[in-house]
């Protein structure tokens, strides 16, 4: 009986020190907050499904057993096609962006006829002036005034004023394609330079990226034909367009030319959201090179023996019909493959849109424009203070296109 009771003594000691160390123990681990002399109370455990994140009801208290509803299983989500009325809604998303680019092309022709009209009129009315002056013999005078100005400045103002005339001599070396060229390469810097702000870097995806899924699609249709993130893709367009921005201009003239530039770049990118939408491929896209390839399709197709080269690699040549047939097969390939280096939706709806305006655009667009331009020179002559000679501007309404 001895070891009887010394045993039961050793066993209740062993349990109370157990149970001492696991409450001393759970007392700092589990419930940390009771340092503040509060005591959060123990949430009860719940069990969710694994399917549809929703918790299993384990049955209703026995108050309630006759009112119980049994929960039904859970039902697979449908694989197969969209509902019928998914459809119309990518439709309906691309209908802005489609208004937009058909309103924004004849804006951009209309202004350009506009433009072209007050140009020549500026034209007809500088060399008019010369002549008076000529025949009055005021040349003699405005000389002997320009003389004695310059007498009169300082030595750091005629050295700002030989540097303006240098530059002002380098811009009219240039041809009209390469001053217009000049310009928009300018602008592409400028949108570049504003994509290295961090703080304009939220503006500059809004606005300066196209992308069918996002809410702004109208105004990046045009901005994004000036937006370029990277300085190699960059330099690969403008050098492009600099390399035949004197035969397009010298073909269309330098309002049509600026048009049809502007105008490509908003159909190109209509023609990338049509693509995007119907495969799903919804990412943004930006860069010149729907315009781009406008201007080498437009060149290619109307001079197509034209020879043409790499600047790696001088010695290779080829024509520029030939040309025009590898890049839009490779841009075909890529948009049937489904490459991503590039926007080949785009390249080709620049392209496309090129050779149809080379070919049959400059018929049915430009050279109809003599109803607005005689519209305008009536509202002009009408105006307080306006001349012009009765009769519109003639019958091709300005200086005839060169196509």
């Amino acid at each position: 009986m001895a070891w009887r009771g010394y045993f039961v003594k050793w066993t209740k000691t062993e349990c109370i020190n157990s149970v001492s160390t696991v409450s001393r123990g759970s007392r700092f681990t589990l419930h940390p907050q009771q340092r503040c002399g509060f005591r959060k109370e123990a949430r009860k455990p719940e069990t969710w499904k694994r399917d549809r994140g929703v918790p299993k009801e384990t049955g209703p208290p026995p108050s309630e057993a006759g009112n119980a509803v049994v929960p039904r299983k859970a039902v697979p989500p449908k694989t197969g096609p969209p509902p019928p009325g998914s459809a119309p809604i990518r439709r309906g998303k691309l209908f802005k962006p489609f208004m937009f680019t058909i309103g924004f092309t004849g804006c951009s022709f209309g202004a350009a006829a506009i433009l072209q009209y007050e140009s020549l009129k500026s034209r007809v009315k500088t060399a008019r002036d010369e002549a008076e002056a000529e025949k009055n013999g005021k040349a003699s005078q405005d000389m002997t005034y320009w003389h004695n100005w310059w007498n009169q400045l300082t030595d750091f103002q005629k050295q700002v004023i030989l540097l303006l005339s240098f530059v002002d001599d380098f811009w009219s070396s240039l041809t009209e394609g390469q001053q217009m060229a000049t310009g928009i390469i300018a602008v592409n810097a400028v949108v570049l330079c504003c994509w290295r702000i961090p703080s304009m870097q939220r503006s500059m995806v809004k606005y300066f990226t196209a992308n069918p899924a996002s809410k702004t699609r109208c105004l990046p249709m045009l901005l994004s034909t000036f937006s370029h993130y990277s300085i190699i893709h960059m330099a690969a367009n403008m050098y492009v367009l600099w390399t035949f921005s004197s035969s397009i201009v010298s073909l269309l003239g330098k309002e049509q030319f600026l048009a049809v530039y502007l105008s490509a770049g908003v159909i190109s990118t209509m023609v990338s959201y049509v693509c995007k939408t119907s495969t799903g491929r919804l990412h943004p896209s930006l860069g010149a090179s729907g315009a781009i390839m406008m201007v080498l399709a437009a060149v290619c197709t109307k001079m197509p023996e034209a020879k043409l080269g790499i600047i790696l690699l001088p010695m290779v040549s080829f024509t520029a019909g030939n040309a025009l047939k590898a890049i839009v097969a490779i841009d075909a390939a890529g948009l049937i493959m489904g490459w991503r280096l590039f926007d080949h939706a785009a390249h080709l709806g620049g392209a496309l849109f090129g050779v149809w305006y080379v070919a049959y655009g400059h018929k049915l667009m430009w050279r109809k424009r003599e109803p607005l331009v005689k519209a305008w020179h009536s509202m002009r002559s009408q105006a307080p203070g306006g001349r012009g000679r009765p009769g519109g501007s003639g019958s091709d309404g300005g200086r005839p296109g060169p196509v």
